[in-house]
């Protein structure tokens, strides 16, 4: 045999009430018990795992070598494991946004598992107030769920969407565990041979690599603490611990009873061995009972434990396991099987407790207890020389970590111990753009910022690639991605349009497409806030402003102008027929409308005439009058229209939307003399004649006033003789 063979392994369980100590020799492929001693701690030394009083128990193991070595020889190295109620336990999720990235990788799905374990980290760190979230190992994690787009799905592999998450449920022991560990090992004269934890070690020695494929959870019940462990798929999916082990069943003894919490211990102890037990209380009363009396007395008790173990179970599995095994003394607590198996919907014979009769490789266990309780301590012996848990020395950036080599390690494991961000070292994506479409506020999303630059001893490498002692590890934040950009076509990918048949021509009508109120196409591009506007025509108008129709437009649009502030429209010759119905420019159209548009080629401008005739406005006066026994019409303007308080003359043409001013003119009736105007007065005057102007025959005046019906006259008559 060799010297490993023939040396015996020392190893050391520190639990919460005791210290266990063993010597195991290895046998080709079997392993050997030599020796165990069991003492208790004299005083609370350990809390939920951690050591808190390093001398006390530095005390203990001291007292517990010296007695192994004066029957076995000297020892200087052991093996320990950190124990499984020290691993803190946390959930946490992280998302990502993947729109615009054409498919997920592996390298997404872990940057992004790793995230979730970092924010896992920091949320522990923050609920111990600790400052530091690398002051914690990660001994492992499994994922809860992923999602796409919220959606629960099998793998983010080769998806795409807008959003992929992962819910992980990471493990972590905290470092100054260990530290504690070892400090109380070197005051003991002891050198840390090879470390493990107390849930790997169990399930190493019951549930070997070849039974990992199944969905199995062991549970070690000590006195404070009920460690658990999950395996499924090949692999320890998990661990988790719950604050509620044997220590509560003999409280409950204890307070039933009246007795003293040790007393209470060795009645618990004797429910798995005796049909009944004899105690002695507090007041020095002796009674027997039967065992059953007792057990129907902690009842709730054991249904307490049991509903805490198994919370704490489908928590961390997501589901019922295929089978429970327990260890540890708390395990022998009785009807604690039945209640498990009740709470998970076992069948009974898929909860059992298991000794070290269990442990393949134990090749004999003579002379030693063959429950439970020593599963842990041998599981520890064996599992710390065959999966040592070693620390190694890597460097992060130029700084020098050491990791607690648990599991596999792998670039990522190095970045998160050294408290590197996992995701700041993506870069991130650019600023996105926001635009209105049709009044509705759209997100058009910056580039995707790009992947880091990670290298391992000078070399690119992964998030996944594993990690050796001494490997120099360097990163590179990835670019940041650009902001947003995009043009009209990429927001308006199809025109919609319209048929409408015009003056016997079916024409397609496009979509009016508006940027900030102006015409655009597809190849303009957008900025922020920027408003596009898609609408089919609504009107004529519309329809001939999208098929540029611009005589059409122009002759159809109405004339108008501004009377004294008031806008007047004049009517010209166009007309717009509808379906068969008369229509305006401002009609509403739809698909399928037929239309006939008549305009005048080359109209002339509306005149002053037309704009007074639309505005019904008396624009003359008139009187008939007899002159010399003929009819004659008199007529002078009622109303003057003004431009820039100039006159205009009646018939002159008028611009589109001037303004004008449209006054009345005094309304003096007509005089003798304003006859002139339409009459031609031929008057030769002969010797002894005069000229008679007479109204209604009656001499009268030029400047008399006439009105219509009036007889005028103008003559020669003869002087009178007093005129001579």
């Amino acid at each position: 045999m060799n010297i490993i063979e023939q040396s015996p392994i020392f190893a050391l369980d520190i639990g919460t009430r005791s210290v266990v100590g063993l010597l195991l020799r290895q046998q080709k492929n079997h392993y050997e018990v030599i020796d165990v001693i069991s003492k208790e701690h004299k005083e609370r030394a350990m809390l939920d795992g951690q050591i808190h009083n390093v001398l006390s128990v530095s005390e203990l193991i001291l007292e517990i070598k010296t007695i192994l070595e004066e029957k076995h020889g000297k020892l200087t190295k052991v093996c320990v494991a950190a124990a499984g109620r020290s691993l803190k336990t946390k959930r946490a999720k992280m998302e990502l946004n993947i729109s615009g990235k054409n498919l997920v990788n592996q390298d997404d799905i872990l940057h992004l598992e790793l995230s979730a374990v970092q924010q896992a980290q920091f949320q522990l760190a923050n609920d111990f107030q600790d400052q530091e979230s690398f002051n914690y190992y990660c001994v492992g994690y499994s994922v809860l769920d992923y999602r796409l787009d919220g959606e629960k799905i099998g793998s983010l592999l080769d998806q795409s969407g807008q959003t992929a998450t992962v819910e992980v449920i990471a493990t972590f022991l905290p470092k100054v565990v260990v530290e504690s560990l070892i400090a109380a090992l070197q005051r003991s004269g002891l050198e840390l041979e090879a470390l493990t934890l107390e849930p790997i070690a169990a399930i190493n020695v019951l549930i070997p690599p070849s039974m990992r494929r199944l969905n199995v959870a062991l549970v070690d019940i000590g006195a404070g603490t009920s460690d658990i462990a999950i395996t499924d798929e090949g692999t320890v999916t998990a661990y988790g611990m719950v604050p509620f082990a044997g220590d509560e069943v003999t409280e409950a003894i204890s307070d039933h009873f009246l007795l003293d919490f040790p007393d209470a211990e060795l009645i618990k102890r004797q429910l798995s061995e005796k049909d009944e037990v004899t105690l002695t209380d507090i007041l020095g009363f002796e009674t027997t009972y039967p065992k059953d009396e007792v057990i129907t007395a902690i009842e709730g008790t054991i249904k307490e434990l049991a509903n805490a173990i198994t919370a704490q179970i489908l928590e961390l599995n997501g589901k019922s396991p295929k089978a429970v095994m327990l260890v540890g003394g708390g395990s022998m607590t009785p009807s604690l099987t039945k209640y498990i198996a009740q709470a998970l919907q076992l069948p009974d014979n898929r909860v059992a407790i298991r000794g070290i009769d269990a442990i393949k490789t134990l090749a004999s266990t003579e002379g030693i207890k063959e429950g439970p309780e020593l599963v842990t301590p041998i599981g520890i012996a064996i599992a710390a020389k065959e999966n040592p848990i070693e620390y190694i020395s890597i460097n992060v950036n130029d700084r020098t970590i050491r990791v607690f080599d648990v599991k596999k390690l792998t670039v990522g494991d190095g970045l998160l111990a050294a408290g590197v961000g996992i995701s700041k070292l993506y870069g991130r994506p650019g600023s996105a753009m926001m635009i209105y479409v049709n009044e509705q506020l759209v997100t058009i999303p910056g580039f995707h910022g790009e992947p880091p630059t990670i290298l391992k001893n000078g070399e690119k490498t992964s998030l996944d690639a594993t990690l050796g002692p001494n490997d120099t590890i360097t990163t590179e934040r990835g670019k940041d991605g650009a902001p947003a950009s995009a043009k009209v076509g990429d927001i308006v990918e199809e025109i919609p349009s319209l048929q409408i048949t015009i003056n016997n021509e079916i024409k397609s009508v496009s979509a009016l497409v508006l940027k900030n109120g102006s015409p655009t196409d597809i190849e303009e591009s957008l900025h922020e806030r920027d408003q596009l506007v898609i609408q089919l025509p609504k009107t004529v108008k519309d329809v001939l402003t999208s098929l540029q129709y611009i005589d059409e437009l122009t002759a159809l649009t109405p004339f108008y102008v501004y009377v004294d502030e008031k806008k007047i429209i004049v009517p010209q010759e166009h007309t717009i027929i509808l379906n068969g119905v008369e229509a305006t420019i401002n009609s509403s159209i739809k698909n399928g409308d037929t239309l006939v548009i008549d305009v005048v080629k080359d109209p002339s401008l509306p005149t002053t005439k037309e704009l007074l005739a639309t505005l019904n406005v008396l624009t003359q006066q008139t009187i008939s009058v007899l002159y010399n026994g003929n009819p004659v019409q008199l007529t002078k303007p009622s109303v003057q229209i003004t431009r820039e308080g100039q006159p205009i003359e009646e018939g002159a043409s008028l611009v589109h939307g001037e303004f004008l001013s449209l006054s009345k003119v005094d309304n003096e009736p007509f005089i003798f003399q304003d006859l002139f105007r339409y009459v031609d007065v031929d008057i030769s005057l002969q010797p002894l004649q005069r000229v008679l102007v007479a109204k209604n025959g009656k001499e009268a005046s030029f400047s008399e006033a006439i009105y219509s019906g009036d007889k005028l006259e103008i003559r020669l008559v003869p002087m009178n003789p007093i005129e001579n």
